[in-house]
């Protein structure tokens, strides 16, 4: 396979010069030889050849470009043919002749003959299609040709882009292609079809008549285009753009985009909560343990309480720990579960088994938590184990801002399928293995001479030597595990040839491995500098992936500088903190990953860190060969440096690595290129070194000049110096060595520039969303495409470098898994293509966004080789401030998509203040801003390193290199400049920062051009200023060639300032903007001229802080001076001096607007100045204009206006995105005329509060019924054949609306029916009633339970059941459709989807089974409840904080804090207004005027309430609260409810509820309150204390005011059903035909007229229903309600006046603790109701007091037990025996068990026991716990209650009578549901532990009594569950009144007594014959230990008789008696 080009002649070419050519194709280009002095013809005739090694396609492009040739200079281009190859393809061969293109996209005279073949390896061709070329010829599209393109939108070529962008003011729009009409038609008939003519694509700039692009964004006629489309018979959805907005583009190439943002964020401490609850632990290994949990986070630990002796604890233990650290510092913390056997004080205790995750993971999870996950231990110290047990748990991890959704806490009843919901990320499969991570260090150079240089002088004088001062070691941190190589003792260039070993699960769930250089010293030791490794960089986990693997390769370490001073302020940065300063060091190291096979003997099982020795780097090849690179820096600007720096000469220094360092002095990196060489090449670096020193090589000595001449700053302004780089633009050029690894640099930055693409075609997307421009989709399937060929295109060229020498194995597989990753997104990205339409863009868009940050992910390469170019400014030889960019940003390659994305180009840069002082407002000023100009590239390559510098210099060369042409210059003087005007049209700003404590501020503007800059004038007192003036910059001088200057002008800087009346202004903020440049030989007319205003985003640090609305343009003084230039107006307005006014063609159109405002009240007003606010007025103003409210006389009286509506007249833009902002400001009127402002709030957006007139010709009813609009096409076809008009709406009783089979959507005047069915499910319920139940026997009672029965507790959990199925069903919906989408994409790559769906199904099948199986008995025997509705959140989200009519505007005042500008927000408010504002264009059309009732005086708020006092009567309840913050040392919180409302302030303290952190509170309370005076009702929930003073745990504040005038009537919700005695009683005052009525009428809605047969007409619906009511005796009465309240619960279908009202419901809300702010502290659920005092009274609370637990006792008679393993071994006989009892117990722990007597000597393993034990219990039905009481400690003040689950536990041992008796198996029966016993022993299995799921299961409270064989179990030394006995128990269950009446006896005894077991002799030895038992039990068992005994007393008795007559002995001898 080949292309083959034959290049003949050029002809048509001017003047005589040296001619070469250059054809490129794939990015591998060939030269042609060079023909000298050829004038007008140059015949080539020359042949290339392009080995192809895949099919060429139909889209790619061969592109030949002529040059004049000249030795010394670069090359001139004379022109550029380029040409698709789809008729190549396709013939197989072409010959063309055609004419060249210039670089300003015109054609030229010169043309060129060539000929192309092209062999295929199959010889197959596609079928030209001709319908892709419309009307006129446009650009062939990259994608794979199956989309007809846009004609006038031309899609870009693979390069840069040619955005031609259609526009309203260009009528040949349609016609134009890249040249003039002309000669586009001559072409047509010479190529036949017009192919070549449409196939040729211009140099990327395009041509000055295109030019819009980046003056004003294209707009484009969407119906011209739609118009357009339909006529070529294309849907519209089929239609794509290329770039649109014109703000963020930027068309040349010659400058890079800078960057906005400044602050670095990364080492900044941030608050963060993990919070962790160790709900249960299951399958623990071990023999009745004593369990107990340990949770670890970073350094902090916290234990549970201990469990005795039972494998499956159950805790609900909530702990949390608190950090304020940085990022990075917390996402590597270490999370550790660990489980520990019987711990107390005095010992330890024993690991069972850990688990560990970082923080990192848990943060990335969705919503940032694991909830309800099971963690799977396992034992560090025993590898070849399998799993220790399973611990169930919630972690989340919040930080600032950060708010959790838990999923509702109801009662679980759900089956736990711990396989299903293991504690693992998606991905991670559940069996992991161990792996050793080996991670090999080499050897490190270049680290810093770390001491001070006194401290070297003194170890010179006591040492006598100079030896390097450090002593270096390497620390690397993984899993929370540290290793260390050896210590190198004074050493800059330490070899170590180690390797650290860690040993942890695979795969990892930490991410990160922290590298670490440190300098080991007798006091402390100081990190060098630090490495991350990230995991998921290195490793690819997909079916084709490849284990973690790296290197061996350099690293390159950052930190602090590298000045010597003995406290290193900058220290954390060496620690990884931050972005480092400074290159210090590089380090060669390797990782690899080895999975151990655990079953292998020799295997060392321990998990410790080992360090051995290692092989060194075998060859150099795989780190890559030297090469000698050169780096070349030219500083083209250097203006805004910050004048507290002081006036001192100021220079630059540039350094790449230690290269260009001055303080290292490595100017002659000869030395290091001696040591990077090895230990083999000595000699070599001594000949390299003699010749370059005295021989004088090709570049003369090029010795590097790293850094510019010091310069003295000139003044700019009051901020900033300049320097004067005019003409002359200082140079700098270094050169190093490094290994070449650029190919990974290449791939890096070709899918950088993919993903740059792909972001500035979103951004694109988003504007045109935000801006409401027609058809964002088009522009979406634009950059689709885009996306689709930049990743072939990345497979293509990625492909010629599979076999490069010097690659690791990282670098082959992360290029494998790259091309597939980019392959895979690209077919993707044209499967997306066609699925975007208008309806599903937002989804599209998200799925697109997360193809840009996998792209990002993917072009981040872990493996380092050039390390970063540092720029710093120092001022006096003090380093100051610093830029640093990335080399590969800079690395220069022939093949342009490889070459970095600012090498040879003009960037603008910003320089930081490094580390900590770059925090905060100190880093948002800039510290200097400098236009610069880097290459970097192998120094053979180097001769074109001046090419993209803007044209027309010399160089200046020092004397050495003045003959040599590519010696670099050490200056550039500029010969050429051009003069120009530059006109900054200033209009207004919005949303700007609060700079003064009034919450407002003062600001003006400052605009840098150059080295100029000019203010706006000061707007004191706003946050929304419009200046409206105009600043004209004279006598700008630009240096280059004018053409270029028109493409690339150099940015303008704009900062935002605060004036103070003293000091100096505060810096509020900066943005950036690119003038429209016109030349002096071009019109000023549209369609560039004169500029649009746009909205530029002004950025303060990281954070947004407004925008700015402005226009530039960029005028160039020709030769007749400033004549030329379009007039400017002279000062308007004579009050503002000389100011001048944007001018008119700019400023935007203007029509009269009115205004009203609805003014409600003032609330919660704090302070001003310790002066209360006592007469307040609202000041409203927008655009100069204003209005003032009445003066409200006493606030304390009553906060509300008298006069409710006010409005003014404003000239306002037609253009609603160039609005004005409307300010609302409180002032406090004091005496003697004084204000004092109180607080104000700028509403920067009209656009809610625009009103626009109905259209009168679609008069839809859908204001409100905005959901139905799905359903429009299905009805509107439908429903045209109905005759009749009228919507019916049929209720059955008792049925839950569940689905709608048709909806409909019509115009308000015409009626229709709508029939609401009842759900399928109901149907089948009724027909099972009328069989008489065909369900199971016993569970038919189940079915209507009786009402006494229910309570408002079982409409509670009734209601969280239906909410989690809703949630459960919504999670399914979206995973199918998630699955589908998948389906659709992966069509494109089939086999992957095929193995995508083999791995998801063996889990996605479990889950189903294990669902349905427990569900179908449920849906039979759910019985019927009324139900509620629970929220999961706050009322108000749900229902748009009830602001429908009434607004409410917070009220700020006081500076925004810089600690992370959101948080400090809540403090800034001192009050709230309430009212509305409706805005208008004048006039209004009549009919609103005319309609009936309308009060002149409210204007267009027709219809309020009075705003007069109003008193309510407000009942709160409190359900109960979740998730509490602990509040006592224990972990645990007393907690109790505390309401506040006005003056009304209930403390419930004495009702405290003890220890708990899930306390249900069941309360309600009662409080009269008077709106508006008490409108803000707080619940909170305090800690009781029984010392000091009660701690606030959370707070949740409730604007009653808003909820009660909603129309969503938020008073009393409306509930499901009516009834008037029972648990579910109408709650209102209110029927629900009053409030029907009352709606009725406030609507003006004709209606309610019931009708007979149960049928009621509003409005045009009809709704049906019962119309029957039983009361309390059981007497059915006829009624309307039903009716009344079917309409109401269907208000929103009511056209025009319906909106949907608030239901009965439970609303969860969040706590907040002002202390923490932003952190939930726990969540509250409750309900509020208010009723009018002036209506008749509500009935009394609903009473929700909790259920009270119902006292049960339980009688187990366990009968017998088989085999029972026998573990004793017989004294004389030898057999097998045991002496069995059973022991058992029910609640918590061992308090209550019961052993049964000892059945001795059993030999068969059957024992005989006839045993009862008796446990009475306390039991919640409805959450199915034990409820037990007990004090946790002797020192507990009170009791605290338990909830533990009903679990039996029966236990069988073995008796011992010296030693401890011995565990044999047991078993643990859930109550609820536990498997029904075997009728025999022999049917008795282990299946019934095991296989829980398919067993029929049965709950003792429904069965009452179950009697049946049982298998006890074990787990065996290999850790299965094995049997160990079976028991036959009979378990009883009576109520504590049943079992009164029949009372039994414990054990045997009476009453009720059991009969004397029957046992078998054997078992009764004991007592037959004792003297025969104890004789072999002494014998056989206890021989040797009682001879010892006597042996030991006979010895005591010696001593004692020793002693005893020792003194008298002594005596006698003494006296000699």
């Amino acid at each position: 396979m080949a292309l083959l080009l034959q290049l003949r002649t050029v002809t048509g070419l001017r003047g005589k010069a040296d001619r070469i050519a250059k054809a490129v194709f794939r990015g591998l280009s060939f030269y042609t030889r060079v023909l000298e002095n050829c004038e007008d013809e140059a015949r080539f005739d020359e042949t290339f050849r392009w080995p192809v090694a895949s099919n060429i396609d139909g889209n790619e492009i061969l592109e030949i470009q002529v040059f004049n040739y000249s030795k010394v200079f670069t090359n001139r281009l004379i022109g550029t043919f380029q040409m698709v190859l789809q008729k190549v393809v396709e013939e197989g061969q072409v010959e063309v002749t055609d004419t060249l293109i210039d670089d300003n996209n015109s054609a030229i005279q010169t043309s060129i003959s060539i000929e192309i073949r092209y062999q295929a390896l199959d010889g197959t061709v596609g079928a030209w299609n001709d319908k892709e070329f419309l009307e006129t010829p446009s650009v062939h599209s990259e994608g794979d040709g199956r989309y007809p393109l846009e004609t006038d939108s031309l899609l870009s070529s693979h390069r840069q882009g040619l955005d031609i962008s259609p526009g309203k003011s260009n009528q040949q729009s349609a016609e134009r292609s890249f040249r003039s009409k002309g000669k586009e038609k001559t072409k047509e008939h010479k190529a036949g079809k017009g192919v070549f003519s449409a196939m040729k694509l211009g140099k990327t700039r395009p041509s000055k008549d295109d030019h819009r692009k980046q003056d004003e964004p294209a707009v484009l006629e969407a119906e011209d285009l739609d118009r357009k489309a339909l006529l070529r018979g294309l849907e519209p959805d089929t239609i794509s753009l290329a770039s649109v907005t014109a703000v963020t583009t930027n068309v040349s190439n010659k400058r890079s985009k800078p960057d906005i943002k400044m602050e670095p964020s990364a080492g900044r401490p941030m608050d963060y909560q993990v919070s962790i609850t160790i709900i249960e632990a299951r399958q623990l290994v071990g023999l009745n343990m004593d369990p107990v949990v340990c949770v670890e986070v970073g350094e902090e630990k916290k234990y549970t309480s201990m469990k005795e002796s039972t494998n499956c604890p159950y805790y609900n233990e909530y702990f949390v720990f608190d950090f304020h650290v940085p990022p990075d510092v917390m996402f590597d913390k270490i999370i550790k579960l660990s489980v520990i056997h019987s711990k107390n004080l005095l010992r330890s205790g024993t690991l069972v088994g850990s688990f560990k995750m970082d923080v990192g993971t848990v943060y990335t999870q969705p919503e940032h938590q694991f909830y309800h996950k099971w963690a799977i231990l396992s034992d560090p110290e025993d590898l070849t184990a399998g799993l220790k047990g399973y611990l169930k748990c919630d972690i989340a991890v919040v930080g600032k801002g950060d708010n959790i959704k838990t999923p509702h806490k109801a009662n679980e009843t759900e089956e736990d399928d711990i396989e299903g919901n293991l504690l693992l990320p998606d991905g991670v499969p559940p069996e992991r293995q161990w792996a050793r991570f080996y991670i090999k260090i080499y050897r490190a150079e270049g680290l810093p001479r770390m001491n001070t240089s006194i401290m070297a002088n003194v170890k010179k004088a006591l040492i006598g030597e100079n030896k390097d001062l450090v002593d270096p070691y390497v620390q690397v941190v993984f899993a929370g595990q540290k290793g260390k190589t050896s210590i190198q003792k004074s050493s800059y260039e330490p070899l170590w040839n180690e390797q650290i070993i860690f040993t942890e699960m695979f795969p990892p769930l930490c991410k990160r491995i922290k590298i670490q250089i440190r300098d080991s010293d007798k006091v402390n030791d100081v990190a060098i500098g630090t490495h991350f490794i990230d995991l998921r960089k290195i490793s690819n986990e997909g079916d084709k992936g490849f284990l973690p693997t790296f290197g061996p390769a350099w690293v390159n370490m950052y930190g602090s500088t590298r000045n010597y001073t003995l406290m290193d302020e900058h220290q954390e940065l060496n620690e990884g903190l931050g972005e480092g300063v400074s290159f210090r060091a590089r380090l060669l190291m390797s990782l690899a990953v080895e999975i151990l096979d655990t079953t292998n003997p020799e295997i060392n099982s321990s998990t410790e860190v080992q360090v051995e020795q290692a092989t060194s780097v075998a060859d150099q090849n795989c780190t890559g060969k030297m090469e000698e690179f050169f780096l070349f820096g030219a500083f083209l600007e250097a203006t805004m440096i910050d004048r507290k720096i002081g006036d001192k000469p100021i220079n630059f220094e540039v350094t790449i690595g230690n290269y260009g360092n001055q303080i290292d002095g490595m100017s002659k990196p000869i030395l290091w290129r001696k040591k990077e060489g090895g230990d083999g090449n000595e000699e070599e670096s001594e000949l390299l070194q003699n010749s370059s020193e005295d021989e004088g090589d090709e570049d003369g000595e090029m010795v590097s000049v790293s850094s510019s001449q010091p310069m003295k700053p000139l003044v700019t302004d009051r901020n900033y110096f300049h320097l004067p780089y005019f003409e002359k633009k200082p140079c700098i050029y270094i050169k190093s060595w490094w290994q070449d690894q650029r190919r990974r640099l290449y791939n890096a930055n070709i899918m950088d520039k993919i993903a740059d693409k792909l972001e500035e075609g979103l951004n694109d997307v988003q504007e045109m969303i935000k801006t409401e421009k027609p058809h964002p989709e088009r522009r979406l399937r634009g950059v689709l495409e885009e996306l689709s060929s930049g990743c072939l295109h990345f497979v293509t060229l990625a492909d010629k470098d599979q076999h490069h020498s010097s690659r690791t194995r990282l670098d082959r597989e992360r290029l494998k898994s790259c091309m597939r990753e980019l392959e895979n997104m690209g077919q993707q990205a044209t499967t997306l293509r066609s699925q975007v339409k208008k309806n599903t863009m937002k989804d599209k868009l998200k799925l697109v966004q997360n193809f840009l940050q996998k792209l990002r992910f993917l072009a981040d390469e872990p493996q380092h080789t050039i390390p970063d170019v540092f720029i710093w400014m120092l001022s006096n030889n003090k380093r100051i401030a610093y830029a640093r960019v990335p080399s590969k940003d800079i690395l220069y390659s022939i093949v342009d998509e490889e070459m970095g994305k600012d090498c040879a180009k003009v960037k603008t840069i910003f320089l930081k203040l490094p580390g900590k002082r770059g925090f905060g407002p100190a880093g948002w000023t800039v510290q200097a801003k400098m236009e610069i100009y880097l290459w970097l590239g192998l120094n053979k390559q180097r001769k074109d390193f001046l090419s993209g510098l803007p044209c027309g210099f010399e160089e200046k060369k020092t004397a050495r290199g003045q003959n040599l042409p590519s010696f670099p210059p050490i200056s550039l003087l500029y010969t050429k400049k051009q003069v120009f005007q530059l006109r900054a049209h200033m209009y207004q700003a919005r949303s700007l920062f609060a700079a003064d404590s009034s919450g407002l501020s003062d600001p003006f503007a400052r605009v840098f051009f150059i080295s100029q800059s000019q203010c706006t004038e000061v707007l004191n007192e706003t946050l929304c200023p419009t200046w409206d003036q105009l600043l004209v910059f004279d006598n700008v001088e630009l240096y280059g060639e004018a053409h270029e200057m028109r493409d690339d002008p150099p940015i303008i800087v704009i900062e935002i300032y605060d004036q103070d009346t003293v000091g100096k202004a505060d810096f509020m903020g900066r943005t950036f903007a690119k003038p429209v440049v016109k030349m002096s030989d071009e019109q000023y007319c549209p369609p560039r001229f004169p500029p649009q205003l746009e909205y530029y985003q002004i950025y303060r640090g990281n954070s947004t802080a407004g925008d700015l609305l402005a226009a530039f343009e960029l005028l160039q003084i020709g030769p007749g001076g400033k004549s030329d230039l379009p007039p400017i107006d002279g000062p308007t307005d004579m009050d503002r001096g000389p100011i001048l006014p944007v001018p008119l063609g700019i400023r935007p159109v203007l029509s009269k607007y009115r205004v009203e405002v609805l003014f409600w009240g003032l609330r919660d007003l704090k302070r001003v100045n310790l002066a209360q606010v006592d007469r307040p007025r609202v000041d409203i103003e927008c655009a100069g204009k204003g209005v003032q409210s009445a003066l409200i006389q006493n606030y304390k009286k009553n906060p509300n206006f008298s006069t409710l509506v006010k409005w003014f007249e404003v000239d306002l833009p037609e253009n609603e995105l160039l609005h004005p902002p409307l300010n609302i400001r409180v002032v406090d009127c004091r005496a003697f005329g004084r204000y004092t402002l109180v607080g104000s709030h700028a509403v920067s957006s009209l656009r809610k509060f625009i009103y626009r007139p109905p259209d009168k010709k679609a008069q839809h009813w859908n204001m409100t019924a905005k959901h139905l609009n799905g359903y429009l096409a299905m009805t509107n076809r439908a429903h045209r054949s109905r005759p009749t008009g009228e919507i019916v709406v049929n209720m059955e009783p008792e049925v839950p609306i569940k689905k709608m089979e048709t909806m409909v959507k019509l115009e308000a005047n015409s009626d229709a029916v709508v029939k609401v069915d009842v759900s399928e499910e109901e149907k089948e319920r009724k027909k099972k009633k009328k069989k008489g139940g065909g369900g199971v026997g016993e569970e038919v009672e189940e079915e209507e339970p009786d009402d006494s029965m229910l309570d408002w507790w079982s409409k509670y959990f009734a209601s969280i059941e239906t909410m989690k199925e809703k949630l459960r069903q919504q999670e399914a919906a979206a995973a199918e459709a998630e699955e589908k989408e998948e389906m659709e994409m992966a069509e494109g790559s089939k086999a992957q989807a095929k193995n995508k769906e083999k791995s998801k199904a063996p889990k996605d099948d479990k889950k189903k089974k294990q669902q349905s199986a427990p569900e179908l008995p449920e849906k039979k025997n759910k019985p019927r409840i009324d139900e509620l509705k629970v929220f999961n959140k706050e009322l108000e989200t749900e229902f748009d904080n009830f602001e429908d009519w009434l607004h409410t505007f917070n009220l700020l005042r006081g500076k925004i804090g810089d600690n992370d500008d959101n948080a400090t927000e809540e403090e800034r408010i001192v009050g709230r207004f309430k009212g509305s504002i409706c805005v208008y264009k004048m006039p209004l059309p009549d009919d609103i005027t005319k309609e009936a009732g309308y009060d002149p005086n409210f204007g267009m708020f027709q219809g309020i309430p009075s705003n007069d006092p109003i008193n309510v009567l407000v009942r709160v309840y409190v359900v109960r609260a979740t998730d509490l913050h602990p509040a006592d040392i224990n972990g645990k919180a007393d907690p109790y409810i505390a309401i506040k409302l006005g003056k009304t302030d209930i403390k419930d303290k004495e009702n405290y509820i003890s220890k708990q952190l899930n306390p249900v509170f069941g309360k309600s309370f009662d409080i009269e309150a008077t709106f508006p005076m008490e409108s803000m009702l707080t619940v909170a929930v305090y800690d009781w204390d029984l010392v000091g003073t009660d701690d606030l745990i959370g707070e949740t504040k409730i604007d009653l005011e808003n909820r009660y005038y909603s129309k969503h009537r938020a008073t009393c919700g409306v509930s499901q059903n009516y009834s008037i005695h029972g648990y579910n009683t109408w709650r209102d005052p209110m029927k629900p035909s009053q409030i029907l009525s009352k709606l009725c009428k406030d609507g003006k809605v004709d209606g309610p007229h019931y009708g007979p047969g149960g049928r009621v007409k509003v409005a045009n619906r009809v709704f049906t229903g019962p119309t029957e009511i039983e009361d309390e005796n059981g007497q059915k009465k006829q009624t309307d309600e039903h009716l009344a309240l079917a309409v109401l619960r269907h208000w929103e279908d009511i056209p025009w006046a319906g909106c949907k009202l608030v239901p009965e419901h439970v609303e969860t809300r969040p706590l907040l603790n002002p202390d923490k702010p932003g952190i939930e502290q726990g969540r509250l659920e409750m309900w509020v109701d208010m009723f009018p005092m002036d209506m008749p009274a509500p009935g009394p609370a609903i009473d929700i007091s909790p259920r009270k637990p119902k006292k049960y006792e339980l009688r187990v008679i366990v009968w017998n037990t088989d085999e029972v393993i026998l573990e004793d071994d017989d004294y004389f006989t030898g057999e097998k025996s045991s002496d069995i009892f059973v022991r058992g117990w029910l609640k918590g722990q061992q308090e209550d068990k019961q052993d049964t007597d000892v059945h001795y000597h059993s030999l068969t393993g059957e024992g005989n026991f006839n045993w009862r034990y008796i446990f009475p219990f306390d039991y919640l039905m409805a959450e199915e716990k034990i409820v037990i009481s007990k004090k946790e400690s002797m020192f507990s003040w009170d009791e605290t209650e338990y909830k533990i689950p009903a679990r039996l536990t029966l236990q069988v041992w073995d008796a011992d009578h010296f030693s401890a008796d011995d565990f044999l198996g047991a078993i643990e029966l859930d109550l609820n549901r536990f498997p029904r016993g075997a009728k025999t022993s022999k049917q008795c299995s282990l299946e019934m532990v095991t296989n829980e799921a398919e067993l029929p299961m049965i709950s003792i409270f429904k069965q009452k009594r179950v009697k049946g064989w049982w298998p006890f179990v074990a787990r065996d030394e290999n850790d299965e569950l094995e049997i160990t006995g079976k028991v036959e128990a009979e378990l009883h269950l009576l109520t504590a009144e049943e079992a009164e009446k029949s009372p039994a006896g414990l054990a045997r005894n009476e009453p009720d007594p059991l009969e004397k077991p029957n046992r078998p002799d054997t078992s009764f030895i004991w007592f037959l014959n004792p003297l025969k038992s104890i004789k072999y039990l002494i014998c056989t068992r206890y021989k040797w230990l009682i001879i010892k005994i006597v042996l030991a007393l006979l010895l005591l008795v010696m001593v004692a008789l020793f002693l005893y007559s020792m003194p008298g002995y002594m005596v006698k001898k003494l006296l000699g008696a």
